[in-house]
Formats: structure tokens, C-alpha cells, sequence
């Protein structure tokens, strides 16, 4: 007799992957949930994967309550159901955002949380709570918190970078010099499926990212290289880039201070120390899930 999984926010884009990944292994079923004051909810499952949440507003349009209880009330209720429950997995979907908004050197599971937004400083707040309570015995705990994820269907900042390739746009930013992680689809629902097999795995909190990080400039080649197309990259002398930016705080420019940073920031995860418990290497490298990602878009045309 198969196994029953439950999870929440299984219609959005990991929710509908990490379906396809686990359908031949698990009895599956989805779980539409928000938050209601007061609820409790009656777990008939073997483990529960918490997906559901409200995610990052970058229109900043949000109200930031939406924002707590979507993320840390809705996920605290989902848990203490949980703990009660014959369920013995609790998979928690946060992010590294839970932990900092920028990255000076590589972040891993020992730096201590600083969120800033709204948005992170709920996740954390979630991780906090499950942390906090005490875990009887034959129950697994995992909180997850993955950089950026992509994957075919996914129409994110990479779609945006694959529209200036095809339309032959320099990309003007060359003379920053970065490094950020990548998390391909594939090898979340990879890491999942293996925290749902193997007991051995310890309960706790886990970064989750492809194994190599790549620059901006080096995703603007994989980009050129995939669509045949010669990249064109100019290296701008960053001080004057920054001044443009400077006035695009006041002139509503397309480039401000904001997003420069954005597209030009360091952000590497260390997955260290799941690879460490897992004993097994990623599915695919961080280069073939973004062409697998890529060629997506070029189907999509």
C-alpha cells in the first residue's frame, strides 16, 4: 500500500511539478487551505508538504498583514494539526529570504536570520514556531528554504533576460561582476522525494540550491549560446551605470537603485548540508537546468 501525501498550494508552479515528480510513488492529494482564525484541519496522510503562502510582492502592492497571516499563521495552524496528527513528515516550503536579503559571502544554515521585508520576516517567524515546538517521537520536521527556482512553465526574471537575448538587446550591465544561485525544478522535487524516503535524515533546516552558482554575464552567454544567437554584452563603467540609477530614483526611470541591485547583487546558497545527509548528487548541473528552462521559453514562442 503506497504511501498518502498531502500538499498545499499543489495548482502553483512547484506544487504542479513536484505532482508530476511524485505521482508514480505516492497516493497524492491536494489541500486548498488559507487562513481562518481559530481552524484546525484533520490530517488523514503519511506526510504533509506545506507549499501554500503568499509570495513576494515585487509591485510592493501587498498589504503587509496578508503577508502573516498567509505565511506564519496559516503555516502555524497547518503545524500544530500536524503534530496531533498520524502524519510523520512536515515538509516546510520557506526561503532564503527568511535569512537575508543580500549575501555578503556564501549563506548557509549558520548565519542568523535578518530578514527585511514583510515577506521574509513572516517565513521566518514560521521556522521560529516549528522550531520552538517540541516533536514527538517517530515525526521528521524539515524546513526548506530554496533560492531562486525555475523550470519549464516558469515565467520569472529569467523569462525577461530570454526576451532581451531574442530581441538582440545589449545587456548593459558587463562591468558587474556577480555570482547567484539557481535552483532547477528538478532538483527540488529530487530533494523532497528524498526527504520523504529516507528516516535517516535528520530533522532541521536546509538550504537548497543547484550545486554551481553562475554570473549574470554567464547567464546572458548560456542564453545567446541556447537561441543560437551572439550575446552582445557592454561593460558600461559601473560608477556612471550607478548615477543613471541614482536618477532613475527620481525620474522613474526604467533602471533604479533598486533594481540595479538586484540584477547585479551576489546572492550564493551554500547545499552543503543537505548534500552532506543525502550521500547523493543532484540530478543535473545548474547549467543544464537552465537550458532545460530556456529551451521551455523557446517552445513556448
Amino acid at each position: 500500500m503506497r504511501n498518502k501525501i498531502i500538499i498545499t498550494g499543489a495548482s502553483g508552479f512547484v506544487g504542479t511539478n513536484l505532482h508530476e515528480y511524485l505521482k508514480d510513488s505516492y497516493d497524492w492529494n491536494a489541500m486548498s487551505v488559507r487562513y481562518i482564525s481559530n481552524q484546525q484541519f484533520d490530517f488523514k496522510a503519511d506526510a504533509i508538504i506545506h507549499l501554500a503562502g503568499k509570495a513576494h510582492d515585487l509591485k510592493k502592492v501587498n498589504h503587509p498583514t496578508d503577508y502573516y497571516e498567509a505565511n506564519f499563521e496559516l503555516t502555524k495552524q497547518l503545524f500544530d494539526s500536524f503534530l496531533i496528527s498520524k502524519a510523520s513528515v512536515f515538509i516546510f516550503m520557506s526561503t532564503v529570504k527568511a535569512v537575508a536579503d543580500t549575501v555578503g559571502e556564501i549563506l548557509t544554515e549558520d548565519v542568523v536570520p535578518n530578514p527585511k521585508t514583510h515577506y521574509g520576516i513572516a517565513k521566518q517567524q514560521a521556522e521560529q514556531y516549528i522550531l520552538s515546538q517540541e516533536l514527538p517521537q517517530g515525526k521528521r520536521v524539515y524546513i526548506l528554504r530554496p533560492c531562486m527556482i525555475h523550470g519549464p512553465g516558469n515565467k520569472g526574471n529569467l523569462n525577461l533576460l530570454y526576451q532581451l537575448v531574442v530581441k538582440g538587446v545589449p545587456w548593459p550591465l558587463g562591468a558587474f561582476h556577480n555570482q547567484r544561485s539557481f535552483l532547477s525544478i528538478e532538483n527540488l522535487c529530487f530533494l523532497i522525494k528524498e526527504l520523504l524516503d529516507n528516516k535517516t535524515i535528520p530533522s532541521g533546516v536546509y538550504h537548497v540550491a543547484d550545486d554551481e552558482s553562475l554570473s549574470t554575464n554567464e547567464l546572458i552567454q548560456l542564453l545567446g549560446t541556447s537561441l543560437d544567437k551572439k550575446s552582445s554584452i557592454w561593460n558600461i563603467k559601473s560608477s556612471f551605470v550607478k548615477s543613471i540609477a541614482k536618477l532613475g530614483d527620481y525620474l522613474y526611470l526604467p533602471l533604479n537603485s533598486e533594481r540595479l541591485q538586484k540584477l547585479t547583487e551576489n546572492y550564493v546558497v551554500s547545499n552543503d548540508k543537505i548534500k552532506k545527509e543525502l550521500k547523493k548528487q543532484l540530478p543535473i548541473s545548474a547549467r543544464e537546468g537552465l537550458l532545460k528552462t530556456i529551451h521551455s521559453f523557446q517552445i513556448q514562442k
